[in-house]
């Protein structure tokens, strides 16, 4: 690797230097067996991003909910009784884990965190969901009205902290009754502190306390379960999380019938307040404590997908700010990972504008014929195996369908195996069956 230091080095050299920390990021495996094994996958999936032909075709399953489902256990429980949630992964992981290639992340979501902060934003099962229901269900809402994007605009961090949080955490609601912290300039306005003495405030802080043992309490347990992966060489990479700046207004802040009229009632306040969320998303990932070690960049699209809006709404609104944010991480040479729900043929050739092997494309129901003939000599493509596909469909349908998928997608490399969507209830032999035509189709010549 280049000795030259980071600030001096170009996107494409900050890129090779993280991937190869990740390729040699094996020091904590227990033996030569899973070095090995970790350094196969992880250079399987080096190739496919530089977009080259591996050994052999990688593959992503979408075992979604399955480990708890062969367990008996429903989302309630994995959420509010961590120790059955993680048992039954490490279970699934020991009987499948091999035959699969696959490590279950031991992830749960926790329930009693969410009630303890008063999560105004989701449904989840036993909690405005039935128990039985497999996964969060979102609130769609008006958290950020329409004349409030000049205070967004002028200082976002106190409108996250007085004016939105405490919408969408009823714990933080006594931060309204605060004044702008910026306001706390000298001694004589620590008086703008004198909400800490009212009852509400101290009642908020204790339970953001409780909140926080629970998250140590949680924490503990996922620790102590994440060891199973590395004995097999899974050890994986670590990634940040981004939104485009578009759903970040649309989703999280007015909604999609509030940022639907912005873009007619008010489109110049909404491009203003973009370019402001492109900027706090770029340093949200930049300052994180583990920017050093991240690999790629996870973003989920919900409304730049066909039909959702015009393709000149797409140019106007939606890409420059979505643009922006990944031209900057690509200059730090992170792999930006985006994931087009929906369907993005209408998109491609207005999106395939990046260095090669900077993106990674993972659709859900995109031609991938298409896709590979647009953005194959440039970006990695994965996904398109139909959900629907993996819960209610054959084994044979299922094997048939991913050795297409292999032929089609996969000639040349940079192709990487997977479902569209994660899917709640997938079968067991439709995995088994995406594992057969990866090892019957997916190897390359050499």
């Amino acid at each position: 690797m280049t000795d030259k230091n980071w600030e001096d080095m170009t996107p494409q050299e900050k890129r090779a230097n993280r991937l190869h920390r990740w390729l040699n990021n094996d020091s904590n495996l227990p033996d030569d067996e899973a070095k090995q094994a970790y350094r196969t996958r992880v250079q399987r999936l080096i190739d496919v991003y530089n977009i080259e032909e591996p050994d052999r075709v990688p593959v992503n399953l979408p075992v979604g909910n399955l480990p708890l489902k062969l367990a008996g256990i429903n989302a309630h429980t994995a959420m509010y009784d961590y120790e059955k949630a993680l048992e039954a992964y490490a279970k699934f992981n020991e009987k499948y884990g091999s035959e699969l290639e696959v490590n279950a992340s031991p992830f749960v979501t926790p329930g009693r965190i969410l009630d303890i902060l008063d999560y105004k934003i989701y449904a989840w099962p036993g909690h405005g969901a039935s128990e039985n229901a497999t996964g969060w269900q979102y609130i769609e809402g008006e958290y950020m009205t329409a004349d409030e994007y000049d205070e967004l605009i002028r200082d976002p961090s106190d409108f996250w902290m007085r004016k939105y949080l405490p919408r969408v955490f009823g714990i933080l609601e006594p931060m309204k009754m605060f004044q702008p912290f910026t306001n706390i300039t000298e001694n004589v306005h620590i008086f703008q502190l004198m909400p800490l003495a009212m009852p509400p405030v101290q009642e908020m802080l204790q339970k953001l306390l409780d909140a926080g043992k629970e998250f140590q309490n949680m924490m503990q347990m996922m620790m102590r379960a994440s060891g199973g992966g590395a004995a097999g060489g899974f050890a994986g990479f670590l990634g940040g999380f981004a939104k485009a700046p578009f759903d970040t207004i649309g989703d999280t802040l007015r909604g999609t019938t509030g940022i639907m009229q912005d873009m007619f009632r008010r489109p110049a306040k909404l491009l203003e307040a973009l370019d402001v969320v492109a900027d706090l998303t770029i340093k949200t990932i930049l300052n994180s404590p583990n920017i050093s070690n991240m690999t790629t960049v996870i973003y989920p699209l919900h409304k730049g997908a066909d039909g959702w809006m015009s393709q000149k709404a797409f140019d106007t609104f939606y890409w420059p700010s979505l643009k922006k944010v990944m031209d900057a991480f690509i200059n730090e040479g992170l792999i930006q990972n985006l994931f087009a729900e929906g369907g993005f043929n209408t998109r491609l050739e207005s999106v395939n504008e990046f260095p090669k092997g900077a993106v990674t494309w993972y659709f859900d129901r995109t031609d991938m014929s298409l896709a590979k003939k647009i953005l194959g000599d440039n970006c990695c493509l994965q996904g398109n195996v139909p959900s629907s596909m993996i819960v209610t469909g054959t084994p044979e349908e299922t094997k048939e369908y991913c050795r297409n998928l292999i032929e089609t997608a996969g000639k040349g490399g940079g192709f990487i195996l997977a479902s569209g969507s994660v899917a709640d209830n997938p079968r067991l032999e439709n995995l088994q069956a995406m594992m057969a035509a990866v090892r019957e189709y997916g190897f390359y010549k050499k």
